[in-house]
């Protein structure tokens, strides 16, 4: 009787060890596709998709370039265009939260002797020939170049022209980089996406069905995102040469429309 219970046991822990030994392998077999999933049995398809925007964000920067001995005068003379361009802004609608001070420096300009020519010695200070080097002063700082740099959002695009033009008015001594964009690209990404995702989709399908094997689970996706922005630029010729009597009319812009890419690419297993 007792050798008969330890056959028993001697059956169960053998039944044990091979559960416990084919629960191992599968798990390792699941992992080690989880890790690599079809790696052996799979393939990719990669599809583009496209959406054209409007723009309804314009964006520019305008420069004031003060120059003089004086820096504390120069720096009152550039604060107060900057506040009367700024001021300006506010009037013809741009808000304060569009307007955005992105560069303020102050650079010094310096006077510099020519120390090149040696002087001359007497005879019995060296003989014949002899020189020395001539005492040279250091560099002088002689004026101050102070920039400020403003870059602003115009939301409403019938203004963009008067701003423009009118902004230099106020001594503006460059307008430059005008380019339209989306304020908020992520609805347009999504529909590029959707288009891109639905045609790889549909391409896999039709990759499947003529090499006769069927579709597994999705093992992968891939973005890239491509926009395209129209730029538009209004440079102002000399830093310190742009005149308000100078400038035209107000100019006529036109923003066009925004194409907008987004790549996909799936990895499927195959079944």
């Amino acid at each position: 009787m007792e050798n008969k219970i330890k056959n028993i046991w001697y059956i169960v822990l053998i039944l044990g060890v091979l559960t416990l030994s084919y629960g191992i392998i599968s798990y390792v077999n699941t992992y080690s596709r989880s890790i690599e999933p079809g790696a052996y049995k799979s393939f990719s398809v990669s599809a583009e998709g496209k959406a054209v925007s409007k723009p309804d964000v314009a964006k520019f920067s305008f420069s004031i370039i003060t120059e003089g001995k004086d820096l504390a005068k120069i720096q009152k003379e550039n604060t107060d265009k900057a506040n009367a361009a700024i001021d300006f802004l506010k009037k013809q609608g741009v808000d304060s939260l569009d307007i955005k001070t992105t560069n303020y420096n102050i650079s010094p300009k310096y006077t510099y002797y020519n120390c090149s020519e040696p002087i001359a010695l007497g005879s019995q200070q060296g003989g014949l020939g002899a020189t020395k080097p001539k005492p040279c002063p250091p560099p002088e700082i002689t004026g101050y170049t102070l920039t400020q740099t403003i870059n602003v959002k115009i939301r409403d695009f019938s203004k963009i022209g008067d701003i423009l033009s009118g902004i230099v008015e106020y001594g503006v001594n460059n307008v430059s980089d005008l380019t339209f964009t989306i304020d908020n690209p992520d609805k347009v990404q999504n529909e590029a996406r959707t288009e891109a995702i639905l045609k790889a989709k549909e391409k896999a399908q039709k990759v499947a069905e003529a090499a006769g094997f069927k579709l597994g689970n999705l093992l992968s996706i891939e973005e890239g995102y491509s926009p395209y922005y129209a730029n538009y630029g209004m440079g102002g010729g000399e830093s310190l040469g742009l005149k308000a009597a100078a400038v035209p009319a107000s100019p006529t812009i036109e923003p066009g429309s925004e194409e907008t890419k987004v790549t996909v690419t799936l990895r499927y297993e195959i079944k």
